[in-house]
């Protein structure tokens, strides 16, 4: 995802000289044909983030389209501060990358997992909020971001996914795609749980249980007709995410859903509040606090068991 990313941005950046790209001491083997062919524009700041928003926000003050690329604790909350002053008080062109979504970054702990930053940066004004599903729709962000005003924060994994959207000219500008529909249930769900939402779908309809999956794909601004449209269509609504429980895309169509009095059962499933302590690959990490397939899959059989026999009573 992170490498079809920037694969894309090289082709932006080579195209307007307007477009500079900083990072934090941040390495991807993507990154070295920026270095080697435009270094005037391919800037390593230091281990120093607050720093970087800084020169970007001057940059672009100057008139550039700027991204700044590190993990995502560090392109988010090391410099939180200048990116709401420096950045989106002025709604500057500065286009935020954030590497290692969720826990992709598993075996570094909690300093280096990515699992507040959708509740940070959607809080802020005139941020939009991406967050590819797949290796297609990150490198669509990566020109989207351009095109799209003001500040904007992508969320990458590091690692390759399913291929979700197989239409090379699919158009995002929905914010959301609507993967599949069922009658029983539907998953709103984001980022690499995307994919874990679809294999849950396939094992549910083994037990008879129809289950429609939505990619959420831009958090902010949210698609709210869209949404409003799935959500009115469904029984029972689940969010997933691979983010902690609050603040996520779950409070983000929860707020949508009171402030459109939509009808619906709903419940949002991400990970609990509180920090993974333990090391190990992703999956074992995910495992441990129930957001593997199998886990997800009986959490929801079992709720929708449970709602199907309070409305037989």
């Amino acid at each position: 995802m992170r490498d079809a990313f920037f694969v894309s941005l090289y082709e932006t950046v080579a195209r307007d000289e307007r477009v500079v790209v900083l990072t934090s001491d941040t390495g991807a083997l993507v990154l070295d044909a920026l270095r080697r062919d435009l270094p005037q524009r391919c800037i390593n700041v230091g281990i120093a983030e607050e720093n970087m928003i800084g020169v970007a926000a001057g940059l672009a003050m100057s008139g550039k389209i700027v991204y700044t690329y590190a993990i995502v604790p560090f392109v988010t909350m090391r410099c939180y501060e200048q990116v709401r002053v420096d950045v989106c008080c002025q709604n500057l062109p500065v286009k935020m990358i954030g590497v290692g979504a969720g826990m992709d970054y598993s075996i570094l702990g909690p300093t280096h997992h990515g699992t507040e930053d959708i509740a940070m940066m959607r809080q802020l004004p005139g941020m939009t909020v991406l967050s590819p599903s797949d290796n297609r729709t990150a490198a669509t962000f990566a020109f989207m971001a351009y095109e799209t005003p003001g500040p904007v924060y992508v969320r990458l994994d590091r690692t390759g996914e399913p291929l979700i959207h197989t239409n090379t000219v699919e158009d995002l500008s929905a914010g959301a795609s609507v993967l599949s529909t069922g009658t029983d249930l539907c998953i709103i769900a984001t980022g690499r749980m995307v994919a874990t939402a679809l294999d849950a779908a396939k094992l549910l309809s083994e037990q008879s249980i129809s289950v429609g999956v939505v990619d959420l794909y831009r958090i902010k601004p949210l698609n709210a007709e869209l949404l409003s449209d799935v959500i009115n269509g469904s029984k029972n609504v689940i969010t997933l995410e691979e983010h902690f429980i609050t603040g996520g895309i779950g409070s983000a169509i929860a707020e949508l859903i009171a402030e459109r009095g939509l009808n619906c059962r709903f419940k949002r499933v991400g990970m609990p509040d509180q920090f993974v302590r333990e090391y190990g690959s992703r999956e074992y990490l995910r495992a441990t606090i129930g957001l593997s397939v199998d886990n997800i899959t009986n959490r929801l059989a079992s709720w929708v068991g449970a709602l199907a026999e309070q409305v037989s009573r």
